[in-house]
């Protein structure tokens, strides 16, 4: 007869509500003489009469056990990332005061990833690294300067066109493309309608969303700093040109003893500096607060108040019109970066001010998309996956209202490469009947897991002829395999690698090492207030031994440890050091895409709907644009 030994679900609790749920495990055991009624054991010579006796029973037990189910070929995939959410904002991550019921009921139904790890702690070069499975600096998407994201929707740089996406691949593959919400990873190249780094260029079949990024010029009445900026702007402006007509009378009555190419001279410099400064300052929401339907500019500038529902209106619209399938729709929402246009509706509903009332918007804008997939009869044939492009704007806030949110117990915030605030984010898979329902992993994943595991989702390859930086995480979802593929991730901030990870599986540790840290100020904060962003060089703490945690113990990085605290301090350092130096060799020389002219503002590129310079639209109003 057959044994079958269970193990009981072994639950450990971590900090901040993570909680460690090892999956059932049934073994099977034969034994072919157990012991009888008697007590003793009983011969099995009976022969082959007794033998086919017994395979009924065989047969129930062979159904009992446990097999790996087939995966269905070409699902849909749902793929939605926020923007600057912080891993604490949500109800399934520990946060018991924001409401975030829709992704809590998707970690309740799906896998939960609790070392989630963004390739970059700010905007674009984590895009980039998601949508090509690579880090950014492979692909010029990691700036030398501390401009570390594309400033203007008519800059040169970008994604560049030979980078292959997962959009790319799965198009090959016959499926129908969609992007909705935030593009900013670049627009043109060398003319305005040549569109090289648009979506419709690196494989999304529909594009309807704004191709740069929200910003608070976007919503200028939060703006205090930019219109400070703008005042002294015009006052410099004003100052000159009295100079100048000073200049001029000077030269008239006599008084100063000057050219009249000297007072041309000085005029056409007077101008010059009013150009500079009001085509980018002045008219900043004008040229870069827009929204695009494929290559046209369908507003310009967008009327914020009723942005969020005209995007969630072309994402339920995209999903019904392609029912039919396979689809790849990545809903890339505007919530909750600033400055956090939010419908009435959602006004004043939660405990955190402007900030929790549009978290609670972007919950309820992803339960539309589920109720969509519901109504559709979708839902267990489409993989959804829910993430953040990297942490909270910590820093973020006008006067002594804050802007950005929670990082939980981890240190750090948005723009910082090493500390595990900036770069540990949200990650929650669902795919009923595929994979297990309220499943935790604790194992390192990132961002960059994306790519090859839709790619193959799909049917497609993961690219040969390049290095691709990502793993397929579905033998880790399903629970095939008990460890992630990786052993080493590394952190950048800008082209600097800021940390390094090491998961060393024998003893079950997780190191990390950081070789450069920002210097927080003022004094005591954790952050960099005094700046707005912490920088990637210059005001720099470089640390050689580098800092070392064990985030097992000290998830927080609050205690970093010596070789008086930790016996194998220099061994852990230096198996670090060492797959660092194989990652660097890895890394060939490419275009930077960030820096320098690369990322400034060209009037010949500039999406205009009319005639530039006089540019103007307003997409078509909805009675349900105002929610």
């Amino acid at each position: 007869m057959t044994r079958l030994h269970i193990k009981r679900r072994q639950t450990k609790y971590l900090p901040f509500g993570f909680v460690n749920q090892q999956p059932q495990k049934i073994s099977q055991t034969k034994d072919f003489s157990g012991p009888g009624p008697s007590g003793k054991r009983q011969d099995n010579m009976s022969g082959l009469n007794n033998h086919r006796n017994c395979w009924p029973l065989m047969l129930v037990l062979w159904l009992l056990v446990p097999t790996s189910t087939p995966i269905p070929a070409k699902p849909n995939m749902v793929l939605i990332m926020a923007d600057d959410l912080g891993i604490g904002d949500l109800g399934c991550y520990g946060n018991h005061t924001l409401r975030t019921p829709n992704i809590d009921r998707l970690a309740r139904e799906g896998v939960r990833l609790t070392q989630h790890i963004a390739a970059a702690s700010i905007c674009t070069p984590s895009r980039a690294a998601f949508l090509t499975g690579r880090y950014p600096i492979r692909s010029g998407m990691a700036s030398e300067t501390e401009v570390r994201v594309l400033r203007w929707t008519a800059a040169s740089g970008g994604l560049p066109p030979n980078e292959t996406t997962f959009a790319k691949i799965l198009q090959q593959q016959g499926y129908t493309t969609g992007l909705v919400g935030k593009w900013h990873v670049g627009v043109s190249c060398e003319t305005r309608n040549d569109h090289c780094h648009h979506p419709l260029n690196h494989g999304f079949h529909y594009f309807y969303g704004t191709p740069l990024t929200l910003m608070l010029d976007c919503g200028n009445k939060h703006n205090q700093k930019a219109q400070a900026l703008r005042a002294t702007y015009w006052f410099c402006t004003r100052t000159l040109a009295c100079a100048m007509l000073l200049l001029a009378l000077g030269r008239l009555t006599g008084s100063l003893p000057i050219s009249w190419k000297t007072v041309g001279c000085f005029g056409v410099c007077v101008l010059v500096f009013f150009v500079s400064w009001y085509s980018s300052h002045g008219f900043t929401r004008h040229w870069d607060c827009i929204l695009m339907r494929n290559h046209k500019v369908r507003e310009q500038s967008m009327v914020l108040k009723r942005t969020p529902s005209l995007l969630l209106r072309e994402a339920t619209s995209f999903i019904e019109r392609n029912k039919q399938g396979p689809f790849l729709f990545f809903l890339s929402l505007l919530q909750v970066h600033v400055p956090l246009t939010t419908t009435r509706n959602f006004l004043g509903r939660s405990q955190h001010g402007l900030y929790g009332d549009n978290v609670e918007e972007m919950d309820w804008v992803v339960g539309q998309v589920l109720k969509t997939l519901d109504n559709e009869g979708l839902t267990n044939h489409t993989l959804v996956y829910f993430t953040s492009d990297h942490g909270a704007f910590i820093e973020g806030r006008i006067g002594d209202t804050p802007l950005g949110g929670s990082n939980g117990i981890y240190k750090g915030g948005k723009g910082m490469g090493g500390w595990e605030g900036g770069i540990r984010v949200p990650g929650i898979f669902r795919w009923p009947g595929v994979l297990p329902a309220g499943r935790v992993i604790h194992e390192p994943t990132s961002l960059m897991d994306v790519f090859p595991t839709v790619v193959q989702l799909g049917g497609g390859q993961v690219p040969q002829d390049r290095v691709i930086d990502g793993r397929d995480l579905m033998p880790l979802l399903r629970g095939q395999v008990p460890h992630s593929e990786h052993e080493f991730l590394f952190h950048y901030c800008g082209s600097r690698l800021h940390a390094a990870r090491w998961h060393q599986r024998q003893g079950a540790r997780l190191w990390k090492a950081h070789f450069e840290t920002p210097i927080f100020s003022p004094e005591g904060a954790v952050g960099c207030y005094t700046r707005g962003l912490c920088p990637c060089h210059g005001k720099v703490a470089r640390h050689d031994p580098p800092l070392l945690f064990e985030l097992s113990g000290d998830p927080s990085e609050a205690t970093p440890l010596s070789p008086t605290s930790e016996p194998s301090f220099h061994a852990v350092v230096s198996r670090i050091q060492e797959a660092t130096r194989a990652h660097r060799s890895t890394l060939t020389p490419v275009p930077g895409q960030l820096s320098g002219s690369s990322n400034m503002w060209k009037p010949w590129l500039q999406p205009c709907c009319g005639s530039f310079p006089f540019c103007g639209c307003q997409e078509s109003a909805h009675p349900r644009d105002e929610l």
